[in-house]
């Protein structure tokens, strides 16, 4: 071994100055390609985790919940009760516990009454929620601090609308709970404070998805001030108490501790917990799309590195196999001959695949992508498992390709298989010959199918590889695109599946109209709806209740719909939360009642859909049972004296405007006595957050797809080109037999036609089997109804224009072709 190394060591260094531009090319091509593919592998990690890191660096709350309000009703006649939350304290699993309360605060005029204001709400902190435990990110300025009854900051939406600019010094009016139930707007405040705006552009990081994803998130408003505000005005001035929960083990017993929660709060409480595991649930299928674009990025990349750089390895190698065979006759043994090339390629891998770590890690500063980008700082993030892993690929595959290579060269008797193998010609060959083709389309289906022998071996196989693999990967992307377009455009894929809806705004639809909706003859279904949050087996679950056997219901995935009282049917994510399977049961109940036993009888995609201002389903995310298991009170929030239901879903005839039917509904209402401002305005279809996301991503796989035909385009063209001088010997013979220019340059485009042919011919139908494949599994991972998309036209327009591009490509190797002197090709004859 020592000597066989002595010997290579010695070879390298007297060959260097041959090599070295073969070496360059290759550490540039693995460096800069693989280094691109790395780094999006690695910004696509970064970009998943993008949310969890937010919400750590902001001390996030595990739990948080309403806990108090201002209701004498229920006798609560105070929003604030510290015993409340001492009680929170003590529970098991609980570290920490901050609060804020909600403030009658409200900016007064130059009249000093109240300005009226839809979307204007105050929070004061107690003792840290917002300036510790969840703090808030500000965008421009600072939190106020804690000992400063003078400061305050909000969002920039609100900000805007009110006209405030950081800085500017405010007057506030302090209204007290019993001034703030009925309508404060023409009542004089108890006293008036100022206080200086010093932070814009508040928000939390549980609101960063929702504040670009979430349908339902509204214009509610984020208006903070300090603990030494906030503690003056607790007796006064407090309407609803918010809690903030830390907990030992994290988002481990989140569910456990809301339930918990619930059970100390007093009676007529209305209580929804928001667990930040549901939250970075929510928020990482948001970000999804972006991860998995920059993923299939980098994995198209890195197999365009491999594929590119391994033919650049075998032709490097190839074209060093009689030297290697000289070697041979002069009795070096095979690893001698061996390790003469290989050492310089394989330090050529070797050096490129460092590059490639460089490379990756200068383009970490790049991500993450996605919402939480502009609250995270630009650093150098170093992913040492991606790179780790993409070195060891690059190093080990493309050092196997070297050596599998190098041992087929050094073989006499492989050698010996391959000319006998070029000197029997292909059969498809003869067969086309036997046709009367003509002589120049006969040359070109050869140059195609047949590699030749010695120094003109052409690899025809990796052109005919390379055509299959760019059209089933392009022709894979358009049927997954295809896919997505579909799920994006058609609601009852995730979940919606009907027209419009009736939503309360808050409370309850009448009862009477339920009657008249059969008579309207616009609307074809509906079915009523209630919304609330359950425990099902003592985890927190938001739910819709129905009418077993509802005309209208969410698509099922899985088993069946409800049909009676004791069936329920989860999403796919509860149901794995839950541990259970289609056919098992569960016990569901409100905090504080007996639990009932149901039956699970199917999973189904949930909408995007629930209660205004509070949790709601998700795609995989929900439950869908008897109306009854829902408690009155959360059926009927403001104690109406003949409630309905919470919401109509609604079918309308074919054909029929949304207009009209709104015009159809207003009459309804019209006629029920309420007026001529009409009835509720219908709700159309509401996009999930992954749907938005999606459609975010628009034409990104078609430009990935074209950005893998550009590569096979050029990876073909410089095959067609070396395939050309490799055969300079065989084109100076055709010449010298008589082809004119025209013929040879038809022959490398029927060579051309050929490879691209056979591989379209294959690789069409592979990549329409995998791209709906793939779709299937992508959308049982997203809880989607899997309905793939077939884009027939586009796929025949790739195999249409992967044969014209082939000829487009063929262009410049035939002018080589024709341009080439038969003397010099012949000389050695």
């Amino acid at each position: 071994m020592k000597q066989v190394l002595a010997f290579a060591w010695y070879r390298s260094r007297v060959t260097f100055r041959h090599r070295r531009s073969g070496y360059l090319a290759i550490v540039l091509l693995v460096g800069l390609a693989g280094g691109l593919a790395t780094g999006s592998i690695a910004a696509a990690r970064h970009t998943q985790s993008s949310f969890t890191e937010l919400l750590a660096r902001t001390g996030t709350s595990n739990v948080g919940a309403l806990v108090a309000i201002y209701n004498p009703t229920i006798g609560m006649g105070s929003g604030y009760y510290p015993a409340l939350v001492q009680r929170i304290e003590h529970l098991p699993h609980v570290k920490d516990v901050e609060s804020e309360v909600g403030l009658g605060l409200l900016p007064l005029g130059a009249n000093g009454l109240p300005i009226p204001a839809a979307n204007w709400y105050a929070d004061g902190s107690v003792n840290g929620l917002g300036l510790q435990q969840s703090r808030l990110i500000v965008a421009h300025g600072r939190l106020p601090r804690w000992q400063s009854a003078d400061e305050f900051v909000m969002d920039s939406a609100t900000a805007k609308s009110w006209d405030m600019h950081l800085g500017e010094i405010v007057t506030f009016g302090v209204y007290t709970n019993a001034q703030t139930v009925g309508n404060p707007s023409g009542l004089h405040p108890r006293y008036r404070i100022t206080a200086r705006l010093v932070g814009v552009g508040t928000t939390s990081a549980a609101n960063v998805v929702a504040d670009q994803f979430d349908t339902d998130a509204g214009e509610s408003s984020t208006v903070l001030f300090a603990p030494a505000l906030t503690q003056r005005l607790l007796k006064c001035c407090a309407d609803e108490t918010i809690v903030g929960v830390q907990l030992d083990g994290g988002n481990r017993y989140d569910g456990v501790v809301a339930s918990e929660m619930s059970r100390v709060l007093p009676k007529g409480v209305p209580f929804s917990a928001v667990m930040a595991s549901v939250v970075i649930a929510k928020a990482e299928r948001a970000i999804r799309p972006e991860s998995i674009a920059l993923a299939v990025f980098g994995g198209i990349a890195g197999f365009a590195t491999l594929a590119i750089a391994g033919q650049v390895i075998g032709r490097r190698l190839w074209l060093d196999a009689e030297d290697l065979t000289v070697l041979r006759t002069l009795g070096a043994g095979p690893a001698m001959a061996s390790a003469d090339v290989l050492i310089g390629v394989v330090g050529a891998v070797l050096a490129g695949s460092l590059l490639a770590a460089v490379v990756a890690i200068g383009l970490s500063p790049l991500a993450p992508l996605g919402p939480a980008r502009p609250y995270l700082p630009v650093a150098v993030n170093v992913d040492w498992t991606v790179i780790g892993v993409s070195l060891a690929v690059l190093a080990v595959a493309l050092s196997g390709v070297s050596l599998a290579v190098v041992r087929s060269a050094t073989r006499r008797h492989a050698w010996d298989e391959r000319q006998r193998a070029g000197n029997r010609g292909s059969a498809l060959v003869r067969t086309a010959a036997a046709t009367g083709l003509p002589v120049p389309v006969l040359e070109g289906i050869r140059f195609a199918l047949e590699p030749g022998s010695g120094r003109s071996a052409v690899p025809v196989r990796s052109a005919i590889l390379g055509a299959l693999m760019a059209v089933l990967v392009v022709t894979a992307t358009i049927t997954f695109g295809a896919s997505l377009s579909t799920l994006v455009s058609n609601p009852s894929l995730y979940g919606w599946n009907w027209d419009y809806a009736i939503v309360a705004g808050g409370g309850d639809i009448p009862a009477q109209l339920e009657p008249l909706l059969n008579e309207d003859h616009l609307v074809t279904a509906w079915s009523a709806v209630y919304f609330g949050q359950l425990e099902i087996d003592g985890q927190p679950v938001q739910v819709m209740g129905a009418n077993p056997g509802a005309t209208i219901a969410p698509p099922v995935l899985s088993g069946h719909g409800f049909e009676s009282g004791d069936q329920v049917v989860l999403g796919n994510l509860t149901l794995a939360a839950l541990h259970k399977r289609v056919g098992e049961s569960v016990e569901v109940g409100a905090p504080g009642t007996r639990p009932t036993q149901l039956v699970i009888v199917g999973t189904a995609t949930m909408p995007a859909f629930g209660g205004t201002g509070g949790m709601h389903m998700e795609m995989g995310d929900g439950a869908v049972l008897d109306y009854q298991l829902i408690p009155a009170a959360q059926r009927n929030p403001y104690d109406q004296p003949q409630p309905g239901p919470n919401a109509i879903l609604m079918r309308a005839r074919s054909g029929t405007s949304r207009a009209a039917v709104q015009r159809s509904i207003d009459a309804i209402v019209t006629k029920l006595g309420g007026g001529s401002g009409g009835g509720p305005p219908l709700l159309g279809a509401q996009r999930p957050a992954e749907i938005i996301a999606y459609s975010n991503l628009g034409a990104t796989p078609n430009l990935l797809g074209g950005a893998l035909a550009s590569g096979a385009a050029v990876a073909l063209g410089l095959t067609l080109v070396a395939s050309v001088r490799r055969r300079r010997r065989d084109l100076a013979l055709l010449k010298t037999l008589g082809f004119t220019n025209r013929q040879l340059a038809a022959t490398i485009a029927w060579q051309s036609t050929v490879a691209v042919g056979a591989g379209t011919v294959v690789g069409a139908p592979l990549g329409i089997a995998l791209g709906r494949s793939l779709w299937e599994l992508f959308a049982q991972e997203i809880d989607a109804v899997p309905d793939a998309g077939l884009p027939v036209l586009r796929v025949v327009l790739v195999a249409l224009g992967a044969l014209v591009l082939a000829n487009v490509v063929a262009a410049v190797p035939g002018r080589i072709a024709a341009r080439t002197p038969a003397s010099l090709a012949l000389r050695s004859e």
